[in-house]
């Protein structure tokens, strides 16, 4: 049978935008009559397998993929022996590495790379030295596309000079709207699951517990927000190294039982993490690349409230489906919320505003399609 495999370097260990993606992707190469190999760094838990594990799926654990170590390269070359794939689609392993010429080694015809990074606060792209810029042609010539999951994204890779700018593609990351549900009893059993009071607004943010997602931002303006409105409920679903340190400042703000940290979710879309919320924030502090949580909030039908960094900017429309602040301004992120806390209307507004979008640019089917497209698979 034909093969794609894909090289995710992550870990499997939720339901989240990679394992959405790589399932809708198994789905539309089985209906055109191909196998999917999907590549982790380490194996599924149970739940994600089975949400994974389709009729032409197989899995390949390549641990340390990332870092493309001598043992990494090692065992990519023996999963492409065992699966012997006519297309080889590299995620999350780095842009210049040794994957593209050992996959073109092993006799696959087409090798693509996803650009999912996410650069540093203030990062201005320009044009690399000359060396630098033969040095990454040579090391990805054998590379057919490079995607790139938004424009801010393209933006900046096609600015390095890296790659002809003709072998760089732009397709959205997106949501598999097919699993959007509104059920009113899921999202009163997340609120009971984490003692959130039925009567509380709940403002989400989902997202890794780490400095450059803006944590300690919105911890500061949820400080403004509830000394003016008690009936805010601040929600942090995530996990993250810095997650005991975030806590304790929380505490020593005196925001107490107005902050709720969920841990790890291990399906948002099925414990009603987007269902109890009435407002979902993303406050990054570096160049977000894309915004996955963003278009899910989205596609729930969810004002957003987040930083105008990176690609954040082509998800929201300021003042439509949500609000646009600059980055660390906290005074402004509490008088957004506050805001949309007081108006049931306008959440609805902004809410629906942003499922538009989400339908219109970020429908999962619609761009695995489209990457299926430039797999030319009829051309093999």
């Amino acid at each position: 049978m034909l093969t794609v495999m894909s090289v995710f370097g992550v870990e499997p260990f939720r339901i989240g935008g990679t394992e959405t993606f790589a399932r809708e992707l198994s789905l539309q190469l089985d209906q055109a009559g191909w196998q999917s190999v999907l590549c982790f760094q380490s194996e599924p838990p149970a739940e994600v397998r089975r949400f994974l594990d389709l009729a032409n799926v197989k899995f390949e654990i390549l641990p340390d993929s990332p870092h493309q170590s001598w043992k990494a390269l090692k065992d990519f070359v023996r999963s492409l022996r065992r699966h012997r794939p006519e297309i080889v689609h590299l995620h999350f392993t780095g842009f210049l590495g040794l994957y593209p010429w050992l996959a073109r080694l092993s006799s696959v015809k087409k090798i693509f790379f996803t650009d999912h990074t996410s650069r540093p606060a203030g990062y201005i792209a320009q044009r690399a030295p000359f060396w630098k810029r033969i040095l990454a042609r040579t090391i990805n010539a054998p590379l057919t596309r490079v995607i790139c999951v938004s424009r801010y994204g393209y933006q900046c890779l096609t600015a390095l000079d890296l790659l002809p700018a003709e072998r760089c593609e732009l397709v959205y990351n997106a949501v598999d709207l097919s699993r959007v549900h509104f059920d009113l009893e899921r999202a009163a059993d997340f609120r009971r699951r984490h003692d959130i009071p039925p009567d509380r607004t709940v403002v989400l943010q989902v997202s890794w517990i780490i400095p450059e997602k803006g944590i300690p931002d919105l911890l500061k303006a949820a400080e403004m927000v509830v000394a003016r409105n008690q009936n805010v409920q601040i929600v942090f679903a995530g996990e993250g190294a810095y997650r005991d340190q975030y806590t304790k400042e929380a505490e020593s703000a005196g925001l107490g039982d107005h902050v709720t940290w969920t841990g790890l979710v291990e399906d948002p879309f099925g414990e009603g993490v987007y269902e109890a919320a009435d407002i979902v924030c993303q406050v990054s502090n570096w160049e977000e690349v894309f915004g996955w949580m963003i278009a899910e909030g989205m596609s729930y039908g969810k004002p957003i409230v987040a930083t105008r960094v990176g690609g954040i900017p082509e998800l929201v429309t300021d003042c439509e489906s949500g609000y646009l602040v600059e980055r660390g301004d906290t005074a402004q992120m509490a008088e957004r919320i506050l805001a949309l806390a007081a108006d049931r209307h306008l959440r609805r507004k902004m809410g629906q505003a942003g499922r538009l979008t989400a339908e219109t640019h970020f429908d999962l089917r619609k761009n695995v399609a489209r990457l299926i497209d430039l797999y030319g698979l009829a051309e093999i």
